[in-house]
Parts: C-alpha cells; sequence; structure tokens
C-alpha cells in the first residue's frame, strides 16, 4: 500500500494524490525538455561567437593568453571539417537537437547528441594534445553538449521507466 492507493484514502481525497504526483512528474518532463532546448539554444550562440572568430581577421576577444586562444584554434586546419567550418556544423547540430527536444523526439534525440559529444570529444583531443592551446567557446560547447547529453540519457530512461509502469 503506497501513496497513490486510493483504497485507504478519504473519499473526499481520493484521486487527487494520483492525480498530483502524475502533474508533478508531467512537469518534470517538461522541465527536462525545456532545459535542453534552451541550452542547445545556448549551443547555437556560443558556435556562432566561434565561427565569428573563424571568420575574423583581427585580433580575438578571447585571447586570454598562450593556452587560451579562439584565434589559433578557429584558424587552424581542424577548424575545418570537409570544407564547411566547424562552428557552422556546431550551429546546425544544436539546432537539430532543439528541434527534436521541442518534439519530444527522445531516441533521435539521444543519437544527435551521442554524435555532437563524439566530435566535441575528437575537437577536444587535438585542442589537448595538437594544438596545444584552447577556445573557451569550444570548452563551453563541450560543457553544453555534455550536459545535453546526460539530459537526454535521463529524459529517455524516464520515459521508458514510466512507460514499463515501475
Amino acid at each position: 500500500m503506497g501513496r497513490d492507493d486510493d483504497s485507504v484514502a478519504p473519499p473526499s481525497t481520493r484521486g487527487k494524490i494520483r492525480c498530483r504526483s502524475q502533474a508533478t512528474i508531467e512537469m518534470g518532463r517538461n522541465l527536462v525538455r525545456y532545459v535542453i532546448v534552451l541550452l542547445a539554444l545556448a549551443g547555437v550562440v556560443v558556435s556562432g561567437l566561434a565561427l565569428k572568430v573563424h571568420y575574423n581577421t583581427g585580433s580575438e576577444p578571447c585571447r586570454l593568453n598562450d593556452k587560451w586562444d579562439c584565434g589559433v584554434v578557429n584558424h587552424s586546419p581542424y577548424a575545418v571539417f570537409h570544407g564547411v567550418p566547424v562552428a557552422a556544423i556546431g550551429i546546425a547540430g544544436y539546432l537539430l537537437i532543439a528541434i527534436l527536444g521541442f518534439l519530444r523526439r527522445r531516441g533521435p534525440l539521444l543519437l544527435a547528441v551521442l554524435v555532437g559529444l563524439t566530435f566535441a570529444l575528437y575537437l577536444t583531443n587535438i585542442e589537448a594534445h595538437v594544438l596545444e592551446v584552447w577556445c573557451l567557446y569550444c570548452v563551453i560547447s563541450q560543457g553544453i553538449i555534455a550536459v545535453l547529453t546526460l539530459l537526454a540519457l535521463v529524459w529517455l530512461g524516464w520515459s521508458r521507466f514510466r512507460g514499463a509502469g515501475i
């Protein structure tokens, strides 16, 4: 006998406890969905800033020291993938993630964030071991895609858990 068992609840409260807990669960699922969309839009902004650095020929606003310089990273040969700036790929990827999150497409969303995380880890490895210079925008993007991956896993797991009636 749990809290949701109407047989022990007074007649005036039967059904209300269950509805309240279902409403809380629904609100939590929507919160995760909206956080995913907002983080993906933040990723679009960060990728847009990195794209601006990619095309900028002047001094970079995010050059902090010899180890933190977005200009070095975004002007390197690794900043382009098959002729497309990596930052532009990031913008497209984050827009896809936002759309999939908004449409509640959990499976495709998980696939998209896993591809994004894999690509971001590849680029992070290049920053750490090849260029030995970090881009602040890239590190922020790496954090965003990592959190998006965790949220997508939780959201998908939550729906499977609930769908199993557990």
